[in-house]
């Protein structure tokens, strides 16, 4: 005679919430041993603690619900060696991926901690460089994404560019006045060597900029006048002076950032003593 248990002592000692044993009982998994016709109460038996085991142990080695229930089918909780060699093939797969991942978290976790240490405002100076350049008129500041995806990159590519590394990227606005749409920007990227122009890509060396305020912003692109202010109040408080187009130097953003919040650019703006 089999002693039954009510789902909740049932849940309470095999230590398994109620809303899972349902789920099971939905899934075809483990179907109580009776239902009260009256109450609807569900009572499980002693031995029905050995199949909740049996799927605990398998979901462990990363069989789905369903594959489970196809075993329970075949009156086997002991999967068949061509499924156990599928799952170590899956397994390994999934190990490789994640120590790939891993990997780059931590490139990513070293270059964020590198640039956190560094200060927000450091003076420093930009070497001369060679550039691949494309300056055009866009609608605002979220085409420009497409824009290097979809136009630049694939001609730089075509073209058989050569990207210095590390890789320096950065945008200057023409515009003399500020303008929410239609801005005037030039997007740059040094390259090791100028090859010829095309009618997208033009090559030009740009003289070093023996001084420059560098400020880590961090947020919105939109945002960016609010960095410009703290920029421009310490060029002035410090007496400097401006002495060229700023730069917008993009280290992370919607390429590799889903929140705007995370994006982290770095603002260089040309000064010399005033």
């Amino acid at each position: 005679m089999s002693n039954y248990l009510k789902i909740g002592e049932f849940s309470r000692l095999m230590q398994t919430t109620v809303k899972t044993l349902r789920l099971y009982e939905q899934r075809g998994l483990l179907l109580p041993a009776r239902i009260d016709p009256d109450s609807g109460y569900r009572y499980y038996t002693v031995a029905q603690m050995q199949q909740l085991n049996s799927i605990r142990s398998l979901k462990r080695l990363g069989f789905s619900l369903e594959e489970i229930r196809d075993l329970f089918d075949c009156d086997s909780i002991v999967p068949p060696l061509d499924a156990l060699s599928a799952k170590i093939r899956a397994t390994e797969a999934q190990l490789a991926e994640l120590i790939e991942r891993r990997n780059l978290l931590s490139a990513w976790l070293n270059s964020r901690q590198k640039l956190s240490e560094m200060d927000k405002i450091t003076i420093e100076s930009l070497p001369q460089i060679i550039v691949a350049s494309h300056r055009r008129i866009i609608p605002d500041y979220n085409a420009l994404g497409p824009l290097c995806v979809n136009v630049i990159g694939p001609e730089m590519l075509r073209l058989g560019c050569k990207c210095a590394q590390p890789g320096y990227c950065f945008t200057i606005e023409h515009a003399t006045e500020y303008r929410p749409t239609d801005i005037d920007i030039e997007y740059c990227e040094q390259v090791e060597q100028a090859l010829a122009d095309s009618a997208i890509i033009q090559f030009k060396t740009l003289p070093e900029v023996p001084m420059a305020l560098c400020f880590k912003h961090i947020g919105p692109y939109t945002e960016f006048y609010r960095s410009y202010t703290e920029a421009f109040a310490y060029i002035e408080q410090h007496g400097y002076r401006i002495a060229g187009h700023p730069r917008a130097s993009y280290i992370d953003g919607p390429w590799n950032q889903s929140d705007e919040a995370n994006y982290l650019s770095i603002i260089q703006i040309p000064i010399e003593k005033a």
